[in-house]
């Protein structure tokens, strides 16, 4: 790894604890994504929840990546209003969501909207709104091949649930639905258990293609088996945490070789002991779901140990040489870069010369934009 490249010298100066975001390591992920899968864009349909970024939405367009998947409507509406042609919502709309949805889709005509279902009473119920608006829906079949969050099993017969879909007149079936995110290991586990319910899936869809008479598609995967279904033909990859990687990916999936591009750049506030530091990176600055030797990790200096993490501090242990003084800037990387990323209103942009040029919106973070 290049030697801190994270470290700003921009004479700039932003109120800590901000992100910071390197535009030529976010380019460089952009094209090894593509170069994965062999320079075919079209196999891409990168899960925009990591970043929620108009901006990348735009670099996206740039490298001609023009179909993307989301878990909001804010996240759906941000890439219309982008004019990214090709929405795929991957959270089945239930309760008032059904309303924003068609509301979403009556905004933006232009824009190809689909989404998914797990049910033949949730099917049943977006077909009738899509009735009374006098719309065709595109739907997807949600398929659980093990992660047991959301999902029809398939163990049992979701081939008769996809009959039963097919016959609501409002609803154009589109194809299948898989998150694999609770497959674990090195990446040839990975890729033999997916492999294992993908042969399956994939049989039975394409006997289903022959009763229809067209295509269906397959979204497929997150970033722990895109290498798997990067080399499988007719299916869209969706990764979504290659655009800034972070520390757990970097550790769990090595084989992906991305660079980190998003970095928490905070401030020594205090020096309670001797051997301690407190820095303003708090609860409230990064994701906290882990524990806490699994939240950041100091790019400064690796013996810098997190002790204590509360709401606005995090304490350090400076098991080192180094000496510190309050005031002095500290570097970190998320260990789960996409909730981290949704705490802040914006991110910093630097260079190449690692200079700040410019601050872009995380417009999406936002549970609302328009509808």
């Amino acid at each position: 790894m290049q030697e801190n490249w994270w470290k700003i010298k921009s004479d700039i100066n932003i109120d800590t604890p901000f992100l910071a975001a390197y535009e030529d390591r976010i380019r460089f992920n952009l094209e090894r994504l593509i170069g994965s899968v062999n320079g075919d864009t079209q196999k891409l349909r990168p899960h925009i929840k990591t970043h929620k970024i108009g901006e990348i939405l735009e670099l996206f367009k740039i490298y001609n990546i023009k179909k993307i998947k989301c878990a909001t409507i804010a996240e759906a509406e941000l890439a219309a209003i982008h004019e990214i042609p090709d929405v795929f919502l991957a959270y089945q709309p239930v309760g008032i969501k059904k309303e924003r949805w068609i509301s979403l889709i009556q905004k933006y005509p232009n824009t190809n909207f689909s989404t998914i279902t797990d049910n033949l009473d949730s099917a049943k119920a977006l077909n009738e709104i899509a009735k009374e608006n006098d719309l065709k829906l595109n739907i997807y079949l949600d398929l659980n091949t093990g992660m047991n969050r959301t999902g029809f099993s398939i163990s049992q017969d979701w081939t008769n649930l996809i009959d039963k879909i097919i016959k609501l007149k409002n609803l154009h079936f589109e194809g299948i639905h898989i998150y694999d995110g609770h497959l674990k290991g090195s990446v040839e586990e990975r890729t033999n258990t997916a492999s294992n319910s993908f042969s399956e899936i994939k049989e039975k869809t394409e006997a289903i293609e022959q009763k229809l008479g067209y295509e269906l598609k397959i979204v497929a995967g997150g970033s722990n088996t895109f290498p798997f279904y990067a080399t499988q033909e007719n299916v869209e990859c969706s990764p979504g945490t290659f655009v800034f990687w972070d520390s757990n990916y970097q550790i769990h999936l090595p084989e992906q070789k991305f660079k980190p591009a998003l970095v928490i750049v905070g401030t020594i506030i205090s020096k309670p002991t001797n051997a301690t530091l407190c820095i303003d990176i708090g609860y409230k600055a990064v994701a906290s779901e882990n524990p806490i030797e699994k939240r950041l990790v100091i790019l400064n200096d690796e013996n810098l140990i997190p002790t204590s993490h509360s709401e606005e501090h995090l304490i350090l242990e400076n098991k080192g040489k180094n000496e510190y003084k309050i005031g002095d800037t500290i570097y970190a990387l998320p260990y789960h870069v996409c909730p981290t990323c949704a705490l802040y209103d914006t991110v910093q942009v630097v260079n190449k010369g690692h200079q700040i040029c410019d601050q872009w919106k995380v417009a999406a973070r936002s549970r609302e934009i328009n509808i």
